[in-house]
């Protein structure tokens, strides 16, 4: 049973060595010198207009939540497309349920005006 675990720790470690070499050389040949230019603030490639730490319009995080759904639903559609003859046709009424679940909720949401930039 551990026989089958050993490729996978062989490049577990084999990317951990190269994460750490490479880590090292950096802290080695860089010259790790700051200037003031480097540590002031910047946005865009000039000084920033105002604070960064004021309030974003709660639609950004609308779409942003959108985005990872419908991300997901295309995570979830590859799997079963590929496995399809395996399911059969519980897999396609468990498919057609959750895709019907996501566009009711995406038509709430559009009907809501959440995807509207006013």
């Amino acid at each position: 049973m551990l026989q089958e675990y050993i490729p996978v720790l062989i490049f577990l470690g084999v990317a951990t060595g190269i994460g750490l070499l490479l880590l090292g050389l950096g802290f080695l040949i860089g010259h790790g010198g700051k200037d003031d230019e480097k540590l002031s603030p910047y946005e865009c490639g000039f000084e920033a207009f105002d604070d960064s730490r004021m309030k974003f319009d709660v639609r950004y995080y609308l779409v942003a939540i959108l985005f990872i759904i419908f991300d997901l639903e295309i995570a979830f559609l590859f799997p079963w497309a590929v496995s399809l003859d395996k399911v059969g046709t519980f897999g396609l009424i468990a498919m057609g349920l959750f895709l019907a679940i996501l566009v009711v909720g995406f038509i709430y949401e559009w009907k809501k005006g959440a995807l509207e930039w006013d």
